[in-house]
């Protein structure tokens, strides 16, 4: 039934567009771990290691104080608790090994403890770059789905808008000529009903059968008033003249 598909078309569109509502979301949400893995993780143990290599250096060739050093195993805690790698626990084991000695101004170990750092920086560094790519497969893939979504969304629309055409606008457009040359005067135009569908059709013969009725009806009411005596006289035809001489029609009247 053309009702049936015209209720179809609505409701798959309300569908996809529905769909593409939640895949959307849905997309964002699965970019959000990804993103927060690199702002909440990887981030705060670069601080870290920042952090660690800015005491080593201000503390140059001597021992630093006890301010440094609360500050650095502080930095360190941070970082042992904000472990995201499986390299991580192994550099910051090293770390922990050979801060002591480096803070307190022997050279090799505050060589150690400096490259652990600095592998541990390019660690994290390595695991957001990964994140962020993660994140980029995500997005891009999500764009795709969604295109795919909204060209679906247009195809059904284009769909749904040339069933509306076949089943709705053109047969109005064929009644509202039908009943407007009819109103004018035409009382045989009638609506064209082939190709509709079958609820128009059926519209279609009831305003055809309207038409006929008052046709008829129009047809009584002239006989009924104009019967018998009130038929109104024929109105006088031209006078008819005659192609012929004057003498021919002396002799004709005699």
């Amino acid at each position: 039934m053309p009702s049936q598909a015209v209720k179809f078309g609505a409701w798959a569109l309300i569908l996809l567009n529905l769909l593409m509502a939640f895949g959307s979301i849905w997309i964002f949400m699965r970019m959000a771990p990804a993103i927060e893995v690199i702002i909440a993780r990887n981030v705060l143990s670069l601080e870290a290691s920042e952090e660690m290599l800015a005491i080593l250096g201000l503390t140059g060739e001597g021992a630093a104080d006890a301010s440094a050093r609360q500050a650095f195993q502080a930095a360190l805690e941070r970082a042992e608790k904000n472990i995201t790698e499986q390299e991580e626990t192994e550099l910051l084991a090293r770390i922990a090994k050979f801060h002591q000695p480096a803070l307190a101004g022997e050279r090799a170990a505050k060589r150690e403890t400096v490259e652990a750092i600095a592998e541990l920086g390019r660690s994290n560094r390595s695991a957001m770059h990964r994140s962020d790519l993660r994140a980029q497969e995500l997005g891009l893939g999500g764009a795709w789905a969604v295109v795919f979504m909204a060209s679906a969304a247009f195809l059904v629309s284009m769909l749904f808008l040339r069933g509306l055409k076949k089943n709705l606008f053109l047969p109005l457009e064929e009644i509202n000529l039908a009943v407007t040359a009819f109103s004018h005067g035409d009382s045989i135009r009638r609506c064209s009903y082939k190709g509709a569908p079958k609820p128009m059709q059926a519209l279609m013969l009831h305003i055809n059968d309207l038409m006929d009725r008052h046709r008829l009806n129009a047809h009584n009411t002239y006989n009924t008033y104009y019967g018998g005596e009130n038929r109104p006289a024929a109105p006088p035809g031209p006078v008819a003249r005659s192609t012929a001489e004057p003498g021919q029609q002396t002799r004709i009247r005699s």
